[in-house]
């Protein structure tokens, strides 16, 4: 199973971005889609999720300005971020979770290769 992450990128404060997360590989079933931050010295933090069954769930720190949803493609998730801030510049990092392969093997979670956002003037 591969998580392959696409968009990012540099953009003014006030601006807009969009994420794109595809996993591949042998899924049967995920549990739950979503994306992870960290900037530098900072924890790692989640910044939304969505799940199989639709349910969302966001930082607070982004509720109202990004949004979470299914992609294009199978087992693709995408993240519109609107209103940039400065404070939202961090590595994002794409998750998979509670994947079950089509051998029926269970992972607990996937991680995709990092994103960097930059917002800044």
């Amino acid at each position: 199973v591969q998580l392959q992450a696409s968009g990012g990128g540099l953009v003014q404060p006030g601006g807009s971005l969009k994420l794109s997360c595809a996993a591949s590989g042998s899924i049967k079933s995920i549990n739950a889609m979503g994306w992870y931050r960290q900037a530098p010295g900072k924890r790692r933090e989640l910044v939304a999720v969505l799940t199989s069954g639709d349910a969302t769930n966001y930082a607070d720190s982004v509720k109202g300005r990004f949004t979470i949803s299914r992609g294009n493609g199978k087992n693709t998730v995408d993240l519109q971020m609107d209103s940039l801030s400065p404070e939202d510049t961090a590595v994002y990092l794409c998750n998979a979770e509670g994947v079950t392969t089509t051998a029926g093997v269970f992972e607990y979670d996937y991680w995709g290769q990092g994103t960097q956002v930059t917002v800044s003037s």
